[in-house]
């Protein structure tokens, strides 16, 4: 038997021990220190896996050709292009590829290729064990907010919210990318005040909900994915972190559905400061009988007296944040900002 081949069939044994007791290592991840995973450089290789929706093999070459761009090399996961229904392949060989990249000392990284729908299905088939031994960047954004959240909670590992492989890799975004993942810098977020090369669009625009500034671990991700998660034992200890959302395609009254489930959840209650990023796509059908996202916002989020504010470059946009899960961070909500108080990767 080769030594992928042992990894592999390892990290299966003890996904499926583990995932008979997500309560007990939830309770485990709350007391045990933080792990920063190490930073890249030039030449590093990144596993490539597709733990959601499928993609075409079109979209692997682009993406090949974008981290060849970014001087970096790549592994394929094994089940990258297989195809079940809306998924990407079986729930089982989707988590293989991700416990096998990270048992893989080759892999210094892991990229997912999309979102769409998924991850939620494979959390109970994650090696969190194994994941805390071998601390590595995984970064995506959208229905990647499960596994995040999930080895954040599960395995204390700085995970990161950012760009999927198929994302718009524009100067902004992979300025982010290089400062945080690559020089491990701490750096402060704002928006770009300039539009890029869309010249009908317009810089995001900041709009204070309660102003003032907060402090705590940044936590958050796509609000769809987040409240689905609500009642398992994949979300973080939520008490004084700072949580931001981003949504799509979700019309104002189901915002406001997802944002009360949270509220009744008590999970609100418990956080220091509120982002919210951008709701793409997020127009009621018939405005005259709707609220507005930002009255729903203000319902629900102003009570709870915190910095809060809408608009951050967070979501299915173009330019994005690189927003690193665990993190100690100060956010401004006058202004909008989001200063990290510390790097999120080690150097190696």
């Amino acid at each position: 038997m080769n030594c992928d081949r042992r990894q592999f069939l390892q990290a299966l044994g003890l996904a499926a021990f583990t995932s008979q007791l997500p309560k007990i290592a939830q309770a485990n991840s709350l007391s045990q220190p933080i792990i920063k995973p190490p930073s890249l450089k030039l030449g590093d290789t990144i596993g490539l896996v597709n733990p959601a929706s499928f993609v075409s093999s079109e979209d692997v070459e682009e993406v090949k050709q974008t981290l060849k761009n970014l001087g970096l090399n790549y592994k394929l996961g094994t089940h990258i292009l297989d195809k079940y229904g809306y998924l990407a392949g079986k729930d089982i060989d989707r988590a293989a590829d991700i416990n096998t990249m990270f048992a893989d000392p080759s892999v210094k990284a892991i990229l997912t290729l999309r979102g769409g729908w998924g991850c939620n299905r494979i959390l109970p088939l994650i090696n969190y064990q194994l994941i805390r031994k071998n601390p590595k960047i995984i970064i995506g954004f959208s229905d990647i907010t499960s596994l995040l959240l999930a080895i954040y909670a599960q395995s204390g590992i700085v995970t990161f919210h950012g760009p999927v492989a198929t994302s718009t890799w524009n100067q902004f975004t992979v300025n982010f990318v290089q400062q945080i993942l690559f020089n491990g810098e701490a750096v402060t977020m704002r928006n770009s005040p300039f539009i890029g090369e869309n010249l009908s669009s317009t810089p995001l625009q900041v709009e204070t909900i309660t102003p003032g500034k907060a402090r705590g671990k940044l936590i958050g991700g796509n609000l769809s994915v987040l409240s689905a998660m609500v009642g398992s034992a994949y979300l973080p200890n939520w008490q004084g972190s700072i949580l931001f959302i981003e949504e799509i395609g979700e019309e104002v009254y189901r915002v406001d559905r997802m944002l009360t489930q949270l509220k009744l959840a008590g999970i609100l209650d418990r956080i220091s400061g509120f982002i919210f990023g951008q709701c793409t796509r997020c127009d009621p059908e018939k405005p005259e009988q709707s609220l507005t996202l930002m009255q729903v916002l203000q319902d629900h989020i102003q009570p709870l007296k915190i910095p809060a504010w809408y608009g951050a470059a967070i979501g299915h946009i173009p330019n994005k944040f690189t927003l690193p899960i665990g993190i100690e961070v100060e956010i401004d909500a006058n202004n909008g900002s989001i200063q990290m108080l510390e790097s999120a990767t080690e150097s190696k």
